[in-house]
C-alpha cells in the first residue's frame, strides 16, 4: 500500500511539474522590439541551428535580461561562443546564452581572475546552485558579437531542463514578433532509389521548381525533397521552415515537425538535408524524432501504375501561416538499371564495417551509417613526391553519425620527427584539410567522421604571426596579430607582456590574436616587450618578439 500510494505521489507529482512547464511564461531578453535574424533548426552545416538569433540593432552592448526567475548555472568563455551564460529557470527550461560582450559583475571580475590564474583564454565555471540567483527582467550580461558570429546578436539556446532537448523557443516570444508571412518553396528533388527507382530514364537525382512545364516521369521506387525557406515581418531574413507534409493523391506520407532535438540527434541532419533540400523520406538509420512516415517504406512512393500521381506539399510556419505547393509525377513503365557493386566494397548500415587495403585500414562501427552504400573506391598515388598513396574511399561526401578510425601508410619519411605527419582529407576543389592523427608503426592514425577522399601529409612549417596596424595600437586600445596557418591550424598560443602573462584572445573568424590593452596591468608612457608564442597540430612552433608603447 505505502509503493502504490508513493507511485501516485510520484505521479501526480510528474502530472504538476509537465502542467507547470506547459504553462510557463517568460520575459523577453531584451527591452526593445524583437527580431530575428536566425530560427530554430535552420539548416546548417553538420548540425541544426539550436536556438533563436535576436538582433540587437546592429550593435552589442545590449543589456540581456533574465527570462523568468532561476540561476546561473554555467559562466564560459570559448573560442566558437565567445562569452556564454547558461541560466537554469524555476519553471523545468534552461537558456545558454552566447556571443555576449561581457558578464555582469561579480562574474566579469570573477572570470578575468580565472583567465590569469589557469593562463588561459578559455575558462569554464560552475557555479553552486543558486549562487547566482536572477529574477525574471534582471540584466544578466551584455550582448555583443564574440566567437563565431558575423554581425551583433543574441543567440538564445532553450533547453527542457529534466531531457535536455534542444527546444524551439519561439512559441513563449510569438505575442512579441509579428510574422504573417507563409513559408515559400524554391524548388523540389525526386531521389530515385538505386537499383529500384528511375525518372525520365535516369537513376540520379531529378531537381525541378514548381512552375516547370516540364513532364516527369517516373517509375519504382522515388524519394521526395523541398527547398524551401520561411520569413517574417519587417525584416528580410529568411528561416528554417518549421512544419512540411507531403501527401501524395490525398493521402499523407511524410511530416517534418522542427520542434525539438538531443545532441544525439543533432548530426542527423546530415541523412535528412542534401544541399538545403529536406528530404521527405527517412534512411533506415535515420532515428530523428522530428521526421514521421506514415507509409510502410519510410516515406519513400512507389510509382508501379501508368496515372499521374498528384504530390501536394503543405508547408507551415509557428503562427499557422500556411503555404501549399503541388506537381505531377507520370507513372511510365522504363527500365530501371541495376547497381552494380563490388562486394568488398559495399558498406551495410546496421553492421560493422572495415576495410582493409595495402596501405589502408577503415573501421567503421555498426550505427555510424545512415544507409547502404557501395564505395566508388580507388587508390592512386598524387605525384613521385607523396609519401602515402590517395585513397578514394567514395566519390561522393557520406556523412558518419560520429568518429570511425582511419589510419594510412607511408611510403617514405621525408623527416625523422614522427609528430609532423597527419591525415588530411581532400575536398572537391583539391585542398587538403588536416583530420589530425598520430604516427604509429609506419602508418598515420585518426578519426573521421565521413567518407571521402584521404591522403597522409607533413606539416614542418611553423604558424606566422604578422602586427596588424600596430601605429593605431595606442589609440585602438588593442594590440593585434594576424595568425596565418595553413596546414594543421592552430593548436596553443601564448603571449606576455613584460614577461607576464597577457590575456590574448583568438578572433577565429579572421585568426587574429587580440589584447584589449588593460592600463593597470600596462604602464603608460613607457617602452613594453611582447612575446608571442604559437604552435600548430603538428607541434611547429613561431615565437615572436616585439615592443609597443
Amino acid at each position: 500500500m505505502k509503493q502504490y500510494i508513493l507511485a501516485c505521489f510520484l505521479l501526480i507529482t510528474m502530472q504538476v511539474k509537465a502542467q507547470d512547464e506547459q504553462n510557463a511564461t517568460f520575459s523577453p531578453p531584451f527591452d526593445f522590439s524583437l527580431t530575428l535574424s536566425g530560427n530554430f533548426g535552420e539548416l546548417r552545416a553538420n548540425h541544426f541551428h539550436g536556438g533563436l538569433d535576436f538582433k540587437t540593432q546592429g550593435v552589442s552592448g545590449k543589456k540581456v535580461r533574465a527570462l523568468s526567475d532561476g540561476y546561473i548555472s554555467r559562466i564560459r568563455v570559448t573560442h566558437g561562443s565567445g562569452y556564454v551564460l547558461d541560466v537554469v529557470y524555476d519553471n523545468g527550461y534552461s537558456t545558454i546564452n552566447r556571443h555576449l560582450s561581457g558578464f555582469m559583475p561579480p562574474i566579469a571580475q570573477r572570470v578575468e581572475d580565472l583567465q590569469y590564474e589557469t593562463e588561459s583564454w578559455e575558462v569554464e565555471i560552475i557555479p553552486e546552485v543558486n549562487e547566482y540567483r536572477v529574477s525574471a527582467g534582471q540584466q544578466i550580461a551584455w550582448s555583443g558579437n564574440t566567437g563565431y558570429s558575423f554581425g551583433p546578436h543574441l543567440h538564445l539556446d532553450m533547453l527542457e531542463t529534466a531531457t535536455g532537448d534542444y527546444i524551439d523557443p519561439l512559441p513563449f516570444f510569438k505575442t512579441k514578433i509579428k510574422d504573417t508571412r507563409a513559408p515559400v518553396a524554391q524548388g523540389f528533388m525526386l531521389f530515385p532509389q538505386p537499383g529500384k527507382g528511375v525518372i525520365n530514364k535516369m537513376a540520379d537525382p531529378y531537381s525541378f521548381q514548381h512552375t516547370d512545364s516540364r513532364v516527369i516521369e517516373a517509375w519504382g521506387e522515388i524519394g521526395s525533397a523541398i527547398k524551401a525557406y520561411d520569413y517574417m515581418d519587417i525584416v528580410s531574413n529568411r528561416y528554417g521552415v518549421h512544419t512540411v507534409i507531403l501527401s501524395v493523391d490525398g493521402k499523407d506520407v511524410f511530416r517534418s515537425t522542427v520542434d525539438r532535438f538531443s545532441s544525439y540527434e543533432n548530426r542527423m541532419i546530415n541523412s535528412w538535408a542534401e544541399n538545403n533540400y529536406m528530404k521527405s523520406f527517412i534512411e533506415p538509420g535515420n532515428t530523428l524524432r522530428m521526421l514521421e512516415a506514415f507509409n510502410d517504406n519510410r516515406g519513400i512512393i512507389t510509382i508501379d501504375m501508368e496515372q499521374d500521381y498528384l504530390f501536394q506539399y503543405t508547408l507551415k510556419d509557428v503562427y499557422g501561416n500556411t503555404s501549399r505547393y503541388r506537381f505531377v509525377v507520370r507513372g511510365k513503365k522504363q527500365q530501371i538499371p541495376p547497381v552494380t557493386q563490388r562486394e568488398k566494397y559495399c558498406f551495410t548500415w546496421n553492421k560493422v564495417n572495415y576495410l582493409q587495403e595495402p596501405g589502408l585500414d577503415l573501421l567503421i562501427p555498426q550505427g555510424l551509417l545512415y544507409n547502404d552504400v557501395a564505395l566508388n573506391y580507388s587508390v592512386h598515388k598524387a605525384d613521385s613526391a607523396a609519401i602515402s598513396y590517395t585513397y578514394q574511399l567514395h566519390d561522393k561526401k557520406v556523412p558518419l553519425h560520429s568518429y570511425c578510425d582511419l589510419q594510412i601508410g607511408l611510403l617514405y619519411m621525408p623527416v625523422a620527427d614522427s609528430t609532423k605527419y597527419y591525415i588530411a582529407r581532400i575536398n572537391e576543389k583539391g585542398k587538403l584539410i588536416s583530420v589530425g592523427g598520430e604516427y604509429e608503426g609506419g602508418f598515420v592514425k585518426a578519426r573521421v567522421r565521413e567518407l571521402g577522399t584521404y591522403t597522409a601529409a607533413v606539416d614542418t612549417i611553423a604558424p606566422e604571426i604578422i602586427p596588424v596596424n600596430p601605429q593605431n595600437w595606442h589609440r585602438n586600445g588593442k594590440i593585434v596579430y594576424k595568425i596565418k596557418e595553413e596546414e594543421t591550424g592552430i593548436k596553443s598560443y601564448r603571449g606576455t607582456i613584460d614577461g607576464a602573462y597577457a590575456l590574448f584572445g583568438l578572433n577565429i573568424m579572421n585568426d587574429q590574436l587580440v589584447y584589449e590593452i588593460d592600463t593597470s596591468r600596462v604602464g603608460q608612457g613607457i617602452s613594453h616587450d611582447i612575446e608571442i608564442e604559437v604552435t600548430d597540430n603538428c607541434g611547429n612552433k613561431t615565437i615572436l618578439k616585439d615592443t609597443f608603447k
